[in-house]
């Protein structure tokens, strides 16, 4: 028998973060998660994911919840277990790269609030945007977690994620994460990865998959015999699917082995039942295909949590029906873009840029968003392939690429954030000035008390959230004689609908001479032209948040600004006017 299979095998569970964000979009609640985790705490788990990724956001946009508060709550239940947190580098728990002066203020507050075990990654693996935050977590005595995210690709291979693995080990990390985003590392590949560190590199390795495509059942047994020492799994009320495997039926897989985790099967019983009164609770949430073993994910290679965002996405803009279009469209783009890894931000920039490819008019890449801009310029990083001149022609016109790290370009901003947050009376604690940073759109009406959970499954004894002050929603779908239509609600009882998150006010429709009209849904973010301006063709007029993505809407034509019917913080209809250029 070999050392690695007398190893116990350690177990980090991922329900309190990336199981819900899989599968329910990232809408648990904090007071649900705490009977939770004071359960868990007595599980002997590794570790508990409670934190980071999409939680940060989607707890001030869609739930009006504090993530630091969170993150404090769930801290004083855990006794005996360390709270773990997924990082993205220097791009934090947003979508974009933040001077280092934030990095090593975000890092500090995260470790003082709670986080024990810091998994930082880079969408890109490239560990020059990873060096500042990893050194901050060594800085602050946390365990450092290294990762490499794991992808298929004519550039990627086992043998250069054993080249990263050792200069992640170079930098004193403490452990090594092989985070498989989107369920496609298959039994070999995990064989010879694990392997392949482990026989150089003293230290332990962790294997994170989701289910998406079936394999990574089949992996994780083939890792655990290769002695990997650490896996990550859900219990299973939020287990498979888009998901991560079951907790359970890990456990009950090496039991009675050299690799046995030491939990108790039975023991989980209590966390399982406190799960399915959950399940049941948000089951309005979970979309069918999030459940099932989607083999097509091995050509579109779209992680489990970006999945069931990028469905809610598409029926944003009322265009469900055209989701195998844009899965299909989603390989071409990572191809055209020098093949990232898919995880968050490259999952959104790629797969909102395949969105835009197959619903905007025109010809591919006719409108693209901002990141996708930043991305070719080289502010994300380095692709791990170089991007064809046409394309780059095409995005970014005749600006250079950038070839030094990306933060290295970015002045510090903390002092002069703090200020404004201050002045905007967005600050009662000093992790406020990080959440205005870091979400300088969403942040503001959070913290002023603006924000209002949108509606969710009620807990006992309480109605419903209502999904606007109103109490009435935007736009619904509506079935007529099985024929699914997008009704925009305007007015109730003569009353037009005004509260946030419904359509602008003065928004007309249909066809105006001169109009711009909008060719998404989304909240205006900015307007950077006056009644009045000269603009040229390709300017910029209005800059929408929509999928996460910042998206300019540009003039059509040379011209002068004559009227603007939207405001900052409008929601806005596809086909919505905008303004008028003539």
């Amino acid at each position: 028998m070999s050392p690695a299979s007398r190893t116990k095998l350690k177990i980090t569970d991922t329900t309190l973060r990336d199981a819900h964000q899989s599968l329910i979009a990232t809408r648990m609640r904090t007071d649900d998660m705490l009977p939770l985790a004071r359960s868990m705490d007595k599980m002997g788990f590794h570790s508990l994911e409670a934190w980071g990724g999409a939680t940060f956001d989607c707890s001030m946009r869609f739930l009006a919840e504090d993530p630091w508060e969170r993150l404090v709550k769930i801290k004083a239940e855990l006794k005996n277990t360390p709270v773990q947190m997924l990082l993205r580098g220097q791009n934090l728990v947003g979508y974009r790269h933040y001077p280092d002066d934030v990095v090593e203020k975000f890092v500090e507050a995260a470790a003082r609030n709670g986080v024990d075990i810091f998994r930082v990654f880079d969408a890109l693996n490239d560990i020059r945007n990873m060096r500042k935050s990893m050194e901050e977590v060594k800085n602050n005595g946390a365990h450092l977690q290294g990762t490499i995210c794991y992808t298929i690709s004519p550039v990627h291979s086992c043998d250069t994620f054993i080249e990263m693995a050792r200069e992640l080990y170079s930098m004193d990390c403490d452990s090594i994460a092989i985070k498989d985003m989107a369920g496609l590392i298959s039994p070999h590949d995990a064989v010879e990865i694990v392997t392949g560190i482990k026989d150089e590199m003293d230290i332990p390795v962790c294997l994170h998959s989701h289910c998406t495509s079936g394999l990574a059942p089949l992996s994780y047994q083939a890792a655990i015999e290769a002695g990997v020492d650490i896996v990550d799994t859900a219990m299973s009320p939020f287990a498979f699917g888009t998901s991560q495997p079951a907790t359970e039926t890990v456990v009950a897989a090496v039991q009675g082995t050299g690799r046995d985790s030491g939990i108790d099967l039975n023991s989980l019983r209590e966390t399982r039942n406190l799960c399915l009164e959950l399940r049941d609770k948000y089951g309005g949430l979970v979309d069918p295909i999030s459940e099932r073993v989607d083999s097509d994910v091995l050509v579109y290679q779209l992680p489990g949590g970006m999945i069931s965002n990028l469905l809610s996405q598409l029926k944003e803009q009322n265009a469900s029906d055209r989701r195998e279009e844009v899965l299909m469209e989603i390989p071409e783009v990572r191809k055209d873009l020098g093949y990232p890894p898919l995880v968050t931000p490259t999952s959104q920039i790629v797969g909102t840029q395949a969105i835009f490819n197959v619903l905007v008019p025109g010809e591919r890449y006719s409108s693209v968003t901002k990141e996708v801009k930043d991305y070719v310029l080289g502010l994300y990083g380095k692709p791990p392939n170089s991007i064809d001149d046409e394309i780059v022609k095409l995005i970014i016109g005749d600006e250079e690429v950038v070839t030094v790290r990306p933060a290295d370009l970015l002045e510090p901003v903390y002092e002069k954030m703090k200020k404004e947050a201050e002045e905007m009376g967005c600050v009662k604690k000093e992790e406020d000035i990080l959440s205005y940073i870091i979400y300088p759109s969403i942040a503001p009406s959070f913290l002023k008390g603006e924000r209002e959970c949108e509606c969710l499954p009620a807990r006992p004894g309480e109605a419903p959230a209502p999904a606007a002050p109103t109490g009435m929603p935007a736009a619904m779908e509506v079935e007529v004689d099985g024929e699914v239509f997008a009704v925009r609600i305007l007015s109730v009882d003569g009353s037009a609908v005004e509260a946030s998150g419904n359509p602008a006010p003065g928004a007309p429709r249909g066809d105006v001479e001169g109009g711009v009209k909008s060719n998404m849904t989304g909240m205006v973010l900015k307007i950077p032209v006056e009644p009045g301006a000269e603009v040229k063709k390709g300017d910029a007029l209005v800059i929408l948040e929509a999928m996460k993505m910042e998206n300019p809407i540009n003039s059509p034509v040379d011209g002068v600004v004559k009227e603007i019917f939207v405001s900052n913080g409008d929601v806005v209809q596809t086909g919505d006017v905008l303004m008028v250029v003539n």
